[in-house]
């Protein structure tokens, strides 16, 4: 009997002590995003004593296991957030499993009696990417998107404004984790910097992601209201007279305006933000150019000088709605329209152009000068709209689904008139052509995450995506339809991929894998507008492209990560149009019509190392390999009878073969002084490309060429702000890009250093900032860059763009209905270490 009570006893006891779990997920409240390392505290509702404390993962799920029966309250911290308490936590016989679902933490302490002051951390580094917040960037305020990326360690910007990640100009862009198809320059020239939050570079993304981009995915995520009521932000930017006029028919201007609107109240989250931006750059071209005809032994040369400037306005309005009737679903409707213009007028004198026959002779066959008056307006107008709706059930488990249309023209005339000089009098030649395409872009999207498993959560899904880009060539001269230049082209392209993916937390190893398999079906179509049926080229694949990463924490400071990525770099229109279009008097620009996209592999070994509560830094070391490298590439232009043409060269993009890149990327983040902070970020990689260019002339004319390259490459940016008072910061930044290889040839180094003074007034309502951009005072080459390329015995050009220098504007921002409470931002991304 004794023995019976006693076995009665012990069952007892053990059913009190059933090993029980509560779980959840923390996000940032503005964005939704999953906040790392945050804190969740459970505490005795009767004594208050702290029970457990666990951090969170990756994805911002946190478990506490091994909890007795009882009633608890929780406490869901991180650095630089208000804390929030779920109360009336019980777990009983019938209640052994609690998922307290999605706990949204508002950034900010409210502390209406002490203020506490601290800074942004400009980096914080994530297993696959790192976010920068927008802020930290002043001298980016009143621009672009592209303003604020240019600053980022991963990310360098040409003198011709072209953007690299890693020394890639192909990469994939999503504005608020959507992706778009049309260009990527365009579309962040087009977003203003003063309505962004945060940028993310995934250098390796996983299989969830669509695989295009060879150096990654840039995230752009704009701003939204954090907690209840009407924030409003407007933005008014001024620029002052150049300084340098470099003899310009026009003088630049630069102003703009933009402003943001947001109402959020429990369920709903309305946001509209307006912009219109005119950015005008003054400049002039230098350039020499020489043309060897082997076939009638003559060299031509032709130096040439003139005015290279840009007229560039854009504007767009934006808008979402987020709906959120209950903690299961969310629906969000969004909408994006902008229009791009951007006139580069290029009015060049070829002064002493001659030709020497025999080559080497020194005799001339003729000297002659003429003025080229070239203006190329592009237009780049988009349309995205896009529907989101998700739901997630009792288990936690999510279902979401996503639709997003984009309408995109591009085009844009080129007027190319030939005139006497000095008397502009007398008109050689005057030739037009447009390139007018539209682009037609849609995606459908279904995932689903589940966690099935205690070591990981799964994602799947599928995506759809169909593109439809038309283009029509017109091609006249002196106002008569050149037919042999004059063409249609169409491009459609459909792509059906599925993907599987693994992610989770184990003791101190955070990992994910994952495969996506990808259909893609391609045809080209192209005509001259003489012709009756157009040709048609076909390609389409099947492949797999996996992915995996791997971050173990070695302590609470120092994390080591790895990850490999399978990648693609899809063909553009523009670069398969095998119809030459004149780009300047001397240069027609063509594609390839069998242009292959390029397969990508990439693998990356990195660590992130707190040091001290005021530095930091991380490294990451990469290899990337490339197969059907595309570049731009030279050749000798010929007539339709194969003959050379003297005076003017054929630019086409062609694969030329494979392309290697070692590289080693650092940051640090550190302060110098009490009121003295600093981000350096820089990049250096080797850069070879081995393999061959063919050429194939319309006419059959079929020329190859081997494309051999190697050279170190480096690119530096810095960021130093100093703090004089609570309001007022002076901050100098600095970016640099080393010389660069290309197929044929260099470009030599870029640099351009900058100056920002920014002050608050009226409790930071309103802020002030005053820029100096491309700080030069005649004693630098800033905003300069020459770019070379030429072939032994048949052709050698060089082009020196000198921008314009010391720039100087004001940006006023002035915001409605501020918070008055003060607030701590996040320090670091390491969290609290309360345990």
């Amino acid at each position: 009997m004794k023995f019976k009570k006693l076995i009665v006893v012990a069952i007892l006891l053990i059913s009190n002590t059933v090993v029980s779990q509560i779980t959840g997920i923390i996000q940032d409240t503005s964005d939704n995003y999953p906040l790392e390392y945050a804190t969740a505290a459970l505490y005795n509702q009767a004594d208050k004593s702290l029970v457990a404390g666990v951090i969170t993962n990756i994805d911002g799920v946190f478990v506490i296991d091994n909890l007795k029966n009882g009633h608890y309250y929780l406490e869901a911290s991180f650095v630089g957030y208000t804390t929030k308490t779920i109360p009336n936590i019980t777990i009983s016989k019938g209640n052994k499993r609690i998922d307290l679902g999605v706990i949204k933490l508002v950034l900010g302490n409210e502390l209406n009696e002490v203020e506490i002051r601290a800074e942004r951390s400009t980096v914080i580094n994530k297993i696959d990417r790192q976010v920068f917040d927008s802020k930290n960037f002043q001298n980016s305020q009143g621009g672009s998107a592209t303003d604020v990326i240019k600053n980022l360690p991963s990310v360098s910007v040409d003198g011709l404004g072209d953007i690299s990640v890693r020394g890639s100009k192909g990469f994939a862009v999503l504005i608020n984790g959507k992706p778009t198809q049309g260009d990527a320059s365009s579309i962040l020239a087009q977003l203003p910097a003063n309505a962004l939050e945060k940028i993310e570079i995934i250098t390796a993304p996983s299989a969830k992601y669509d695989p295009e981009g060879k150096g990654g995915i840039l995230n752009i995520i704009t701003k939204e209201g954090a907690t209840n009521g009407i924030f409003a932000q407007v933005n008014v930017r001024g620029g002052f007279p150049s300084i340098e006029p470099y003899d310009t028919q026009v003088a630049a201007h630069r102003y703009g305006i933009d402003a943001t609107i947001n109402s959020k109240t429990d369920k709903w989250n309305l946001s509209f933000g307006t912009s219109y931006q005119r950015n005008d750059k003054t400049g002039r071209r230098e350039g020499e150019l020489y043309i060897v005809n082997q076939a009638e032994d003559r060299q031509t040369f032709l130096p040439s000088d003139g005015e290279r400037s840009f007229d560039d306005i854009s504007y767009n309005g934006r808008f979402t709605v987020g709906f959120t009737p209950n903690k299961k679903d969310e629906f969000s409707l969004g909408f994006f329209a902008g229009k791009h213009t951007k006139d580069r007028l290029a009015d060049i004198t070829y002064y002493d152009n001659h030709a020497i026959s025999p080559i080497g002779s020194g005799s001339r066959d003729y000297t002659f000068s003429y003025y080229n008056h070239n203006l190329r307006t592009r237009k780049g107008d988009f349309v995205l709209g896009s529907f989101d709706y998700g739901h997630t059930f009792d288990n936690t488990s999510k279902l979401s689904t996503s639709f997003l249309y984009e309408y995109t023209f591009l085009g844009g005339p080129t007027y190319n008139d030939n005139v006497d000089t000095p008397a502009y009098g007398v008109v050689y030649q005057q030739e037009y052509n447009t390139n007018d395409n539209p682009l037609n872009g849609t995606r459908f999207n279904l995932d689903y995450k589940w966690k099935p498993f205690s070591f990981g959560t799964l994602e799947t899904g599928y995506q759809f995506r169909n593109l439809n880009h038309e283009g029509e060539f017109i091609y006249e001269r002196d106002d008569v339809v050149v037919p042999e230049f004059s063409s249609n082209i169409e491009l459609k392209r459909t792509i059906h991929s599925g993907y599987g993916q693994l992610t989770g937390t184990k003791d101190k190893w955070d990992y994910a894998a994952g495969v996506r398999l990808e259909s893609m079906d391609r045809i080209y179509t192209e005509a001259l507008v003489s012709d009756t049926e157009p040709n048609e080229y076909e390609y389409d694949f099947v492949k797999l492209f996996p992915s995996a990463s791997l971050q173990y924490s070695v302590n609470d400071d120092t994390k080591i990560k790895a990850a490999y990525s399978k990648r693609v770099e899809r063909t553009t229109t523009l670069k398969m149009n095998s119809f030459a279009e004149r780009e300047h008097s001397e240069v027609f620009e063509q594609g390839d019509n069998r242009l292959l996209p390029e397969f990508i592999d990439l693998v990356e070994l990195g660590i992130n190392k707190k040091f001290n509560n005021n530095t930091s830094g991380y490294a990451t070391a990469y290899y990337r390999h490339v197969n059907n490298t595309i570049n731009r590439v030279n050749t000798l232009a010929y007539e339709s009878n194969g003959a050379v043409i003297d005076s003017i060269l054929n630019r086409v993009y062609s694969n030329v073969g494979k392309s290697n890149a070692i590289g080693l990327e650092f940051g640090a983040q550190f302060k110098a002084a009490k009121n003295w902070s600093n981000f350096i970020g820089a990049n250096f990689y080797n850069y070879d490309i081995d393999g061959k260019f063919v050429f194939r002339h319309r006419d059959g004319i079929i020329r190859d060429y081997d494309v051999n390259s190697s050279n170190t490459i480096y690119s530096l940016n810095v960021n130093s702000t100093y703090s004089f008072w609570k309001n007022a910061t002076l901050q100098f930044t600095f970016n640099y890009l080393s010389e660069t290889n290309t197929a044929q040839g260099e470009d030599s180094q870029f640099y351009s250093p900058n100056l920002t003074f920014k002050k608050s007034f009226l409790d930071s309502r309103l802020v002030a900032t005053l820029q100096w951009q491309n700080i030069d005072m005649g004693l630098l080459k800033s905003n300069e860059q020459s770019i070379a390329t030429s072939r032994p015995d048949e052709f050698y050009t060089y082009t020196n763009y000198v921008y314009e220098v010391d720039m100087v504007t004001l940006n006023l921002s002035y915001t409605f209905n501020k918070v008055k409470n003060k607030s701590k931002f996040i320090e670091s991304e390491f969290g609290k270490k309360e345990f």
